[in-house]
């Protein structure tokens, strides 16, 4: 049965139902360009999102070498044909007239055209000289989580064996680090325990921090599918804002800003008090369970209810829900990870899992989900500081191993300290250690906190910066060299979703102008280095995708991540494909440890863990003490206060997030006009009660005051809890990407013509006190002690009222957790997108009530 759907106004479609235990079945979305019919098509090419974490599977429409639209794969295991708004629209980016089309070079001060020779002569030029005079620790590269793998692995390579640089990693920082560091810390080893398909089997949903709904639609589309079907699962939603996933839940806890690992201590008491423990699973498979015991006994439901403000009895009514299931799935992602005690409290959620014997089965299991397309490979490939193939950087022999992939000395890679994590980079940057920063993918003067200080990293001009993007970011306006990358649909490679599905996406049509591939990019880079192994030849070999993955396998070989099962043909017959893939398992890995845990004995664990207070590393001594035969490690957390409380100067808790209908600082989004005018612009949320006693309506315009900057937007009153604001952190310093403020064009500079300066006529951001639109100019410089996670959720704020609404709204959408409260008494007009934002749905109108098909 097919129809049109507005997919803005209706943005995870219509049902199909299906019953516990049974296969999800399929619904094929697909959206065209006005006037274009699917017979028209000349080409269907593969492809998966690239503008969230959920890997959906899709075709991308192709006529006369363009562009002409999307539709899912019914076939695939990630999405059965459902695609997201994001997936549906957000194509049309690739398509934007003022895409990067020749590289840009700094003359006089300014950025000016110029010719891919002069460009990377510029940068290898310039790193041959840092290398002369200050050896390799001048020289970082910070990347994103929309790359392909080849290019993470290549990157990667070159900068470890051939720059020899520790400074390495990606803005997976700010969204996936606290996923790996909690994975490591329980199991030894980064990697999804769970799978999508657990969504079919569990009785009990779990999601902390998680807003699914918005960050991984389809995924929601099929907890909504199972909420209609037989026999549906029961949600806990732990989130202080009024999300959709909160009005489906059983229950419903909205903790104070910073709390979670007090709340998650009390669920544990309260699950070990009542005899809900798997004794026979603790004792074979895990240790540390006595040391969890003893710091919870005294956390009852009553002293988290202090803390957390949240009722006793609904904490009480939490743990009735987890402990008394049949088959438990626990999701955790950025109220978790970007808040106080991070890595501590997404640890807790791995030992709910442990206690209970959680794990392993269908419908029982953890998603420590991620955030980014391609996240997971940013980790495997150790673009994310870590070592490829989630190899221990504290084991000799690790080390040893890699060095005989790469074919160099061990002490070619760096392995003297802990990776460099992002925010130790840029202090470095600041320090002046670091003199030249090489930025692919990735726009951190929008999305790293306390933006006033990055600017003034970024405008140093002792630092060369390097930016590799597609348009001309907020960041790119202080590189020295831009260059212009092609992207997802214009190249060709591998991704790995949040629940390790691998897919292959394929080139469909050409990038725009001079623009290159990022691999390209990097493969020139180390030519004109000249890299060399220890036996003279060429570091990286490998000349194109299909050999750029083929050596990254010989990397992954024997390791949990392992790909060598898998081929580009493989890939294009089968579709999403589950790793490990190798002789052992030719078609995926469903689930981790089904039969025990298989990679934390101190020989081939990645990590010998951190103390989740302190961040301090663990050594081997340490872990072989407490963990000699490799058991899944139970590690008990203290709840400490955040480091930044509410006081009378600024009252408020200040929490920032993410909104459907865009992605990270809206290169790609704000760029497509059904998301777009879905959130054109950045607002401020408040509740009804808050709201009240200060006189506030919807739509009034008022400014969020922190200790580091301040921001001004509309006012949207909603049921968020007391006491804390919300604002999306998507928006950037103009009203839209690339139009008309400062700055914009090819000859924007950071400032005067004599260098890099900072104000907004150099058109690098707000100048001093004045108010930005950028979430992050009041966001603190903190990270989480063991993931070094920045904290963009612990902050406090001062709110206050610049001009009455006058019955304005706020461009805050109505169909996500920013719909207005109910009680306000205000009417806002419905988010809607129209008839430019109708996709059709194909769908099976056979259902039977019993679970299955007809």
């Amino acid at each position: 049965m097919e129809s049109s759907v507005d997919r803005i106004g209706d943005p995870w479609g219509s049902r199909v139902p299906h019953g516990r235990h049974q296969r999800w079945r399929a619904r094929v979305d697909t959206f065209l360009t006005d006037g274009v019919e699917p017979d028209m098509v000349q080409d269907w090419v593969r492809a998966a999102s690239i503008l969230h974490s959920d890997g959906d599977a899709m075709d991308i429409a192709v006529i006369d070498g363009r562009m002409a639209g999307v539709r899912g794969r019914a076939d695939d295991r990630v999405n059965r044909g459902r695609l997201g708004p994001k997936d549906l629209y957000g194509w049309q980016a690739n398509a934007s007239p003022d895409r990067l089309t020749r590289p840009l070079v700094r003359e006089g001060g300014r950025l000016v055209e110029s010719d891919w020779e002069t460009a990377m002569g510029r940068v290898t030029a310039r790193s041959r000289a840092l290398l002369d005079d200050r050896g390799p620790g001048s020289i970082g590269f910070y990347t994103s989580g929309q790359l392909f793998l080849e290019e993470y692995y290549t990157l990667a390579v070159l900068a470890r064996a051939g720059i020899g640089t520790n400074h390495l990693d990606g803005n997976t920082r700010l969204c996936t680090a606290t996923a790996a560091e909690a994975l490591k810390e329980s199991f030894g080893c980064d990697g999804q325990p769970g799978s999508y398909d657990d969504i079919d089997h569990a009785d009990v949903i779990a999601l902390f921090g998680h807003n699914i709904a918005e960050t991984q639609p389809v995924q929601w589309m099929r907890i909504l599918d199972r909420l209609a079907g037989t026999d549906p699962p029961r949600l806990l939603c732990v989130d202080p804002r009024p999300t959709r996933v909160a009005r489906e839940a059983a229950v419903h806890l909205a903790p104070r800003a910073g709390t979670n690992v007090a709340l998650l201590n009390a669920l544990l008491h309260e699950i070990i008090r009542t005899g809900r423990v798997d004794h026979a699973y603790v004792g074979a498979h895990t240790v540390g369970y006595e040391e969890l015991a003893a710091r919870v006994r005294d956390c009852t439901p009553r002293w988290a209810s202090g803390i957390c403000d949240v009722p006793a009895a609904r904490i009480g009514e939490a743990a009735e829900l987890l402990g008394t299931a049949d088959r438990l799935l626990s999701t955790v992602l950025q109220g978790v990870y970007q808040s106080h005690q991070a890595t501590a409290a997404a640890v807790q959620v791995n030992n709910l899992h442990l206690v209970l014997g959680m794990l392993g089965r269908p419908g029982a299991g953890v998603l420590q989900m991620n955030g980014q397309p391609t996240a997971q490979n940013t980790r495997e490939c150790g673009a994310n500081g870590d070592l490829p193939g989630f190899r221990n950087w504290q084991n000799d022999a690790h080390v040893a191993d890699l060095a005989a992939v790469w074919n160099v000395e061990p002490d070619a890679i760096p392995h003297y300290a802990p990776p460099t994590h992002a925010m130790q980079m840029f202090r470095y940057a600041e320090q002046g250690s670091i003199r030249m920063l090489w930025i692919s993918g990735t726009n951190p003067a929008v999305s790293l906190p306390d933006l006033a200080r990055i600017r003034s990293i970024l405008g140093q001009e002792r630092l060369f910066v390097v930016v590799q993007d597609l348009f001309l970011t907020e960041t790119a306006r202080y590189a020295d060299v831009v260059l212009p990358a092609a992207t997802w649909g214009e190249k060709t490679g591998t991704f790995t979703n949040a629940d390790r599905t691998v897919h292959l996406s394929e080139k469909a049509v050409e990038p725009p102008g001079e623009a290159r591939p990022d691999l390209r990019i990097f493969l020139d880079y180390a030519a004109r280095m000249d890299f060399r192994d220890k036996d003279g030849g060429p570091l990286l070999p490998w000349y194109d995708p299909e050999s750029a993955f083929e050596a990254w396998k010989r990397c992954s070989a024997g390791r949990p991540c392992d790909y060598t099962g898998l081929t580009y043909d493989k890939l294009r017959r089968v579709g999403g494909i589950q790793w490990p893939v190798n002789e052992a398992a030719p078609d995926g890995t469903d689930r981790l440890y089904t039969d025990g845990i298989d990679w934390a004995r101190p020989d081939v664990c990645e990590t010998y863990g951190k103390d989740l207070v302190t961040g301090a590393s663990d050594g081997v001594v340490e872990y072989r003490s407490l963990n000699p035969d490799g058991k899944a490690m139970i590690k008990a957390a203290g709840y400490v206060p955040a480091h930044e409380e509410p006081n009378s100067k600024y009252p408020f808790q200040l929490t920032t997030g993410r909104t459907l209908y865009h992605f990270h600082t809206r290169t790609k989004t704000g760029r497509v006009p059904q998301l777009n005018e879905a959130a054109p612009d950045v607002w401020v949320e408040i509740g009804e009660a808050d709201a009240a006693a200060r006189g506030l309506a919807e739509g009034d315009l008022v400014e969020v005051r922190s200790p580091r900057g301040a921001l001004r937007g509309r006012l949207r009153v909603t049921g968020l809890r007391p006491g804390l604001l919300f604002v999306p952190f998507h928006y950037g310093y103009w009203d839209t990407p690339g139009g008309s403020g400062p700055g914009n064009g090819p000859a924007s500079g950071r400032g005067s013509e004599s260098g890099k300066g900072s104000g907004p006529d150099g058109g690098s951001g707000p100048d001093g006190d004045t108010p930005g639109r950028a979430a992050n100019e009041t966001t603190i410089t903190d990270w989480d002690p063991a993931s070094k996670q920045p904290l963009f959720k612990t902050g406090t704020a001062a709110l206050t009222l610049v001009e009455r609404g006058d019955g304005r709204q706020a461009p805050a959408p109505t169909t996500t957790a920013s719909a207005p409260a109910d009680g306000t008494g205000t009417r806002v007009r419905p988010t809607a997108g129209g008839p430019a934002a109708h996709a059709s749905q194909i769908r099976s109108s056979a259902w039977d009530p019993s679970g299955g098909e007809r």
